[in-house]
């Protein structure tokens, strides 16, 4: 049996035995107790000036595969979102392209796919409410004509301009009544973008989120649901509870998915409530999200937890603080399982997390059933650690 090698903060290196894959078998048909997207990463070209400051070269095909395995197992993908480096990376003009490829490999593979519409590609300065507006739009018509499916982002533009939640009460009414199909709104906490902070007008989540109800209420017809991504399960399911029936809660919390998606009874015994899913860890355990969700259309929840339980340690280590750098985890598996050639990231980012943070993360990946080829796994690790001068 192949021992894992790993390496702590003070430099000391231990064994752990290398565990074979779960035999977790794709679904023969649509999942259905729970929708679950996956926000899905980019691959660059290996050759590809791909460093701090420079316009995104991807690896299309590597990139495409990428969705394409996780449509295989029933999920959907996000695509265009934070995951795939939007405002840390994937500049403008490879968001673009990565949207119109994305649903054109949706299409063939008659897999679920929304994408992120988001303000980014105005310059990073201070632009008034109605340049906001305008600018959301632009993003958004161009992805309604790509066929994809709209994930209303949080705008770093709006958090600058808006001065009272009613600057946001107007914006999103704007945005939102221009949209043919509704869209799913995405509320990115603090913990993944600092300058979101005040988004929805307050620092104090219960005061956004009457903002963000409101939103929500006043445009029912326009919102399909909302992607919470604060790390907070409580706010969370204070602002579950408090949903339309018209509108679908999407867990963002990479903390503490297990307990939300599973779900519980509603307090005024009007049924079962639960948040599906929209989450960057899933990018990393896509074999263990859907075999989970089987386990729950085969009316075990039970499975479920055995299944995804053990992933929430992992995904807390991916996502660790600061926060914003998980791409490096979500990418550093994706390597380890076979997904791309090299372990890089668009803008350099692979040099984000330090090899004890990695050597974590294989740890907790191997007792959690998220390496999906264990000798490759380790293969590539321990060529890893050897050429930083760690060795047995």
């Amino acid at each position: 049996m192949t021992d894992l090698l790993l390496l702590d903060a003070a430099g000391a290196t231990s064994t752990t035995p290398l565990v074979d894959a779960p035999a977790f078998t794709r679904p023969t048909a649509p999942l259905t107790s729970r929708i679950a997207y996956a926000a899905a990463h980019v691959v660059p070209r290996v050759a590809g000036e791909n460093t701090p400051g420079e316009p995104a070269d991807i690896d299309w095909d590597a990139t495409l595969a990428f969705r394409r395995h996780v449509w295989s197992w029933g999920l959907g993908v996000a695509d265009a979102m934070d995951t795939a480096q939007r405002n840390m990376g994937l500049d403008a003009a490879a968001t673009r392209e990565l949207i119109t490829r994305s649903a054109g490999a949706a299409r063939e593979a008659r897999g679920a796919l929304v994408v992120g519409v988001n303000t980014d590609h105005v310059a990073d300065e201070v632009i008034s409410l109605d340049a906001v507006i305008d600018a959301y739009k632009e993003q958004l018509h161009f992805t309604e004509d790509a066929g994809a499916g709209v994930v209303l982002m949080a705008s770093r533009h709006l958090a600058r301009a808006a001065d009272t939640p009613e600057d946001y009460l107007r914006v999103y009414r704007e945005v939102l009544r221009s949209a043919t199909t509704p869209v799913v709104l995405h509320w990115l906490g603090s913990a993944f973008d600092p300058s979101l902070a005040s988004y929805f007008g307050s620092t104090n989540s219960a005061r956004a989120s009457t903002t963000l109800l409101q939103i929500i209420n006043e445009n029912a017809d326009h919102v399909s649901g909302i992607k919470m991504s604060l790390l907070d399960a409580d706010a969370e399911i204070a602002v579950r509870a408090a949903l339309p029936n018209t509108a679908t809660m999407f867990t963002g919390d990479d903390f503490n998915y297990v307990r939300l998606i599973a779900g519980e009874a509603a307090a005024d015994e009007s049924g079962e409530r639960h948040s599906d899913a929209l989450l960057g860890a899933f990018a990393a355990l896509a074999p263990s999200a859907s075999a989970a969700i089987q386990a729950l259309d085969a009316n075990d929840p039970a499975r479920f937890r055995e299944i995804l339980g053990p992933t929430e340690a992992l995904s807390r280590q991916i996502f660790a603080a600061p926060t914003f750098y998980y791409k490096t985890g979500i990418a550093f598996l994706a390597w380890l399982n076979g997904h791309q050639d090299a372990f890089s990231m668009v803008g350099g980012l692979h040099s984000a997390r330090s090899l004890p943070h990695l050597s974590e993360i294989v740890r907790l990946a191997n007792a959690s059933g998220a390496l999906e080829k264990p000798e490759l796994a380790a293969d590539r690790w321990h060529s890893m650690l050897a050429l930083n001068g760690v060795t047995r």
